[in-house]
């Protein structure tokens, strides 16, 4: 008897059961997703899938509506997100590095019609910064009293601070909670030397700032695949210049409030010339004939000085009647004659 009545009920589920069918049928184009939490420089894995997807592909969008990814083709230049999975019934990527700007509603799409969509809530949880400790400023004297302030920025949620003094716990004011003047991170990058030449040592500096400073940077170079580092250090080093690293840098500072990307041209130039040995000869000939030539003039400005501050003074003696003398015979004989009594004269010679 029981075998018998058990019959019509199940075909009474399967009769009942054909328009639930129908509508369950419908819903499998629409797309499911999960929402997602991660911490501040992590990755997150965003999965959307879909049972029929009507001969269209599945789209992903951040909350700012830009498309990342259609299908397996990537829309939006942004590095940190790449693609994990892609096939006609899911669409997987990945965003590393994540910070608190990449927080909010992402979206699934797939165009059917209707287009049907999907929504994934991402939540970053913001990593405390080293805490700081203030108003302790000299020694204190015995009795004498002073407010110790601890404080830590970058959490989300707000962080718990809690004083000790050895392994004891010690008891304040409770902790007051207030939002962050953060920022996004800029970044701006340095050369030094700021002309470099081939053949020299070069850094390029990648300055953050904002608030919390960047913690994490990446270089990359323009054409160049992958990148070529990833650091908490700022800095890029050349230790010995040439042409080939001519080219355009970029330097992506990141912190928990988003990222910066800078760029810098590097155009090295030719190295500095060196002089040859015979210009050093020809410059050192030349230096020592300009230092003769100088002391000769030298002297002789000194010899023309001495010249004539001393005048000469030279004594002629004319034989006395030589000029009446009818011949030069007679002016000879004269003149031996008389050139011992004949009055000198003088003459003065400038």
């Amino acid at each position: 008897m029981g075998g018998p009545s058990a019959l019509p009920l199940l075909l009474l589920l399967a009769c009942c059961g054909a328009p639930g069918g129908a509508n369950l049928s419908q819903d499998d184009s629409q797309p499911w997703t999960s929402d997602e939490t991660v911490v501040a420089g992590g990755t997150v894995v965003l999965k959307c899938q879909v049972k029929d997807h009507e001969d269209s592909s599945l789209q992903w969008s951040n909350p700012a509506q830009q498309t990342l990814y259609f299908g397996e083709k990537r829309a939006l230049r942004d590095n940190r997100i790449q693609l994990v999975r892609s096939t006609p019934h899911e669409l997987s990527i990945s965003i590393s590095n994540v910070a608190l700007a990449d927080e909010g509603e992402y979206t699934c799409s797939i165009f059917t019609m209707p287009v049907r969509t999907a929504k994934s809530l991402v939540t970053v949880l913001g990593i405390p910064q080293k805490p700081i400790i203030t108003g302790y400023k000299s020694s204190l004297r015995e009795k004498e009293t002073t407010t110790l302030n601890c404080q830590s920025s970058g959490s989300k949620p707000a962080a718990q601070l809690t004083w000790r003094k050895g392994d004891q716990e010690l008891h304040g004011e409770p902790t007051r909670v207030q939002e962050d003047p953060n920022d996004t991170p800029t970044a701006k990058i340095r050369p030094d030397p700021p002309h470099p030449r081939e053949g020299q040592k070069l850094l390029l500096h990648c300055e953050g700032r904002g608030n919390p400073v960047p913690q994490q940077y990446l270089w990359e170079k323009e054409g160049s695949v992958p990148p070529l580092k990833m650091t908490q250090e700022s800095a890029l080093i050349f230790p010995f210049l040439n042409k080939s690293d001519s080219g355009t840098y970029g330097c992506t500072a990141t912190s928990n409030m988003g990222s910066y990307k800078a760029y810098y041209t590097l155009n090295v130039n030719d190295p500095s010339p060196v002089p040859s040995s015979s210009s050093t000869y020809h410059a050192v000939i030349g230096g020592i004939v300009a230092f003769i030539v100088f002391l000769l003039l030298i002297l002789l400005i000194f010899l023309g000085h001495y010249l004539i501050r001393h005048k000469g003074t030279y004594l002629t003696h004319e034989a006395k009647g030589s000029d009446d003398a009818p011949d030069a015979d007679t002016a000879i004989i004269n003149a031996e004659g008389g050139q011992s009594g004949g009055d000198d004269k003088k003459e003065y010679f400038i």
